[in-house]
């Protein structure tokens, strides 16, 4: 198994992780926010899971899975962080069209995001940067 399709088994255990430490009470505040920034819903759990189960599939099908899965999904994960760091809402998790922008201040927009500048940004450098160096 080549180092892209390792990076995408290591994205749906990233993403399980995600799912599970979001789920643990002692990293959830009074108020439900987790680490004290956001609330996670059924609808970003749900994103997370099939991300997960898609970088799971990718990796297990072929590394041509494994690079188109991090070309697609790095791009729209960081994007995501852009608008949810301009709004507070993002896309993927349809927060924009259900809640519409958040009066959060920047600092907490910038936290709150900051998983998807590194997980997005992440999955583009290994689609776009490190798949034809390692092909």
């Amino acid at each position: 198994m080549d180092v892209i399709r390792k990076c995408a088994l290591g994205y749906f255990l990233l993403f399980m992780a995600v799912i599970v430490i979001c789920l643990i009470p002692a990293f959830i505040d009074q108020d439900g926010y987790v680490f004290g920034l956001f609330k996670l819903d059924l609808y970003d759990h749900t994103l997370h899971f099939a991300s997960g189960v898609w970088a799971a599939i990718a990796g297990w099908r072929s590394r041509a899975a494994s690079v188109q899965y991090f070309r697609i999904f790095g791009p729209l994960y960081f994007m995501d962080g852009v608008l949810g760091l301009i709004t507070g809402s993002g896309y993927l998790d349809g927060g924009i069209f259900l809640y519409g922008p958040l009066d959060l201040d920047l600092m907490t927009r910038f936290f709150a995001n900051l998983p998807h500048f590194g997980i997005g940004g992440g999955a583009a450098l290994i689609g776009y940067w490190l798949a034809p160096r390692t092909a």
